[in-house]
């Protein structure tokens, strides 16, 4: 069952009030199926899980949690949540931020308390008019923790080593092309040269994308630019994520197919959508260096 919301109706681009005593209701939860359904994927079926051709979730980071213990003193910590790919919804993220602020002023009894809360709300609005339900992960780690926080670029070999022509800036899945007379590879290819603009905003979002592959050999040079072909694109991280994996899918047919994909944060957030074509445990998540 798709929701009413649409990300015009939400906070994005609009002056907003940043409440800080915990408010549930600023969670905006956005249905999946429109950007689905322009894919050519399945449409969802009532009482069942969605058939679609990937597994995989997406896992944000949040740099801005802050609350009170029970004598006021504020507490912090960072927070990564994993949404999984078969939930209906995605969360807004300026209302995801707006929500976190709510707990600015907000006494808990301990992190475990915040933690509680955070994946009750998150589970509720990410699975929010489906007639199933699920959990969102959420794991919170203390300021005495923090130096354990990594950074690390997305391993595999570079095509933004490539000198070339780029024409295109909405994209072109024509690009996509691969040897199909060869025999098949398995490579690791990366590229920091994604970006594309928020759906409603325009205002731009820069990420890395890593692709992991087997099956014919993929043209590096086209697969270059049409990862730079997102570059006037509007739309959502996670569409554009699952965007590049269907037209990888069905242009070059591989055998695997997994395509990550990182982005920088805004407003204390940085989401980063995983599709894989088979399963297999989630990648670290690690920030790169412009996270």
């Amino acid at each position: 069952m798709s929701l009413p919301n649409t990300p015009e109706q939400s906070q994005l681009g609009r002056a907003s009030a940043y409440v800080d005593r915990y408010d549930a209701s600023l969670l905006f939860p956005l249905s999946r199926t429109p950007q689905r359904l322009a894919l050519g994927l399945p449409a969802p079926v009532p009482g069942t899980a969605p058939a679609l051709p990937f597994f995989g979730a997406d896992m944000w980071t949040a740099f801005e949690l802050s609350w009170l213990n029970p004598r006021g003193k504020p507490q912090l910590a960072i927070a990564h949540f994993t949404f999984p790919c078969e939930t209906p919804n995605i969360i807004e993220s300026k209302s995801f931020k707006l929500y976190l602020n709510s707990f600015n002023s907000t006494v808990f009894a301990d992190a475990e308390a915040v933690r509680e809360r955070l994946r009750a709300d998150l589970s509720d609005a990410a699975w929010r008019g489906s007639d199933r339900t699920g959990t969102v992960g959420v794991k919170l780690l203390a300021p005495d923790h923090f130096d354990r926080e990594g950074v690390a670029e997305l391993d595999g070999l570079d095509l933004d080593r490539l000198d070339l022509d780029c024409t295109d800036y909405e994209p072109a899945p024509g690009l996509l092309t691969a040897a199909f007379d060869e025999p098949p590879v398995n490579e690791v290819l990366t590229s920091r040269l994604l970006k594309s603009n928020c759906r409603v905003t325009g205002q731009p979002d820069w990420g890395s994308v890593q692709i992991r592959y087997s099956g014919p050999a993929i043209d590096q040079a086209g697969l270059l630019r049409y990862i730079v072909s997102f570059r006037n694109h509007n739309e959502f991280h996670e569409p554009c994520c699952e965007r590049i994996f269907s037209d990888i899918l069905a242009r070059c047919v591989p055998t695997k197919l997994a395509v990550y994909c990182r982005y920088t944060r805004r407003g204390g957030l940085d989401i980063n959508p995983f599709r894989t074509s088979w399963p297999q445990a989630l990648p670290a998540n690690i920030r790169t260096a412009r996270q």
